[in-house]
């Protein structure tokens, strides 16, 4: 009875230096394929980010003073950059809604039964795959002082517009921000959609919940994951549009298309390291509160929606 006692003790042990020993052959497997990564974002990532840091309290990128707080001051209270702060807030504040409305009602379009479909949905896609300096030079030929929406607008008596030099470039630049950005959220929702069990809404239909209640009781609670998704992917790219307005304006853009990449891109040609520093920890900042505060209501309306 003792030996069998000592030979279940001794499987058991046996057992248990086996799960270990597997255990740590896993975690070095695991650490070996994520060192390479974990150094890179170190390396590119973390570790230029903390020298901005450091030098946005330094007198300039020469004079390594600490100067506490001065140049976020003296950014915050520069005209130029009050302008272009509000700017880009005003685009993201009309690109991002618009961006993830109209994606959702295309994808609900195209996951209806109507003809066509595959056509369009290519249509939509088109724009990923058309290079920028492409684009700009589309929206050149449409929205130029002599282009052709002026043209077009001639026949009809309408006096030549200069889009790009007034109120109106804030519209066409978020035209354009909606063109390359909508077919790839659609794609993203038409996936969503398809995920949603179809039992549940074969059984509302069947009790005859219309069209509208089905997508709000059902559709809309499986998709907020991927509505906030697709918000964080649109905030961020609202904030890239410089490149498209810089190509399309240069480097002092009318006012209302001024933005805070504009800002920046101007102190580094003008090598004011401090402001430029300053202006990016400030835009940092402000991405992180607003993508967390998106991250909180995800959070809270999924909470809800377990409920």
């Amino acid at each position: 009875m003792a030996t069998n006692d000592f030979n279940a003790d001794e499987i058991r042990k046996r057992k248990l230096r086996g799960k270990r020993r597997k255990s740590i052959r896993e975690w070095f497997v695991f650490t070996g394929y994520l060192t390479p990564s974990l150094l890179g974002v170190l390396l590119f990532f973390f570790g230029p980010m903390l020298i901005v840091l450091v030098q946005s309290f330094q007198r300039s990128s020469t004079n390594t003073e600490f100067v506490g707080l001065k140049n976020y001051e003296t950014v915050m209270n520069n005209q130029a950059f009050q302008s272009a702060a509000k700017n880009t807030l005003i685009f993201a504040g009309l690109a991002v809604p618009l961006a993830v409305l109209l994606s959702l009602f295309l994808a609900l379009l195209l996951s209806s039964k109507i003809p066509g479909k595959s056509v369009f949905r290519s249509i939509m896609l088109n724009p990923m795959m058309v290079p920028v300096a492409s684009i700009v030079l589309i929206w050149q030929v449409m929205f130029s002082y002599n282009g052709a929406l002026n043209t077009y607008l001639g026949w009809f008596g309408v006096d030549k517009i200069d889009w790009m030099k007034s109120y109106w470039s804030r519209f066409v630049i978020l035209i354009l921000f909606l063109w390359k950005n909508l077919g790839y959220n659609m794609v993203l929702f038409i996936s969503a959609i398809a995920a949603v069990p179809q039992e549940q809404l074969e059984s509302a239909k069947m009790d005859g919940a219309n069209a509208v209640k089905r997508f709000f009781s059902i559709k809309l609670p499986y998709l907020w994951p991927t509505i906030f998704f697709v918000g964080i992917m649109s905030l961020i790219n609202s904030f890239k549009i410089f490149r498209e307005v810089y190509l399309l304006s240069g480097d002092y853009p009318v006012d209302e298309i001024y933005m805070l990449q504009h800002f920046m891109n101007n102190m580094f040609s003008h090598l004011d390291n401090a402001k430029l520093t300053a202006a990016a920890i400030i835009m940092c900042i402000a991405m992180i509160i607003i993508v967390g505060i998106l991250f909180i209501a995800e959070y809270r309306l999924g909470k809800d929606t377990e409920e």
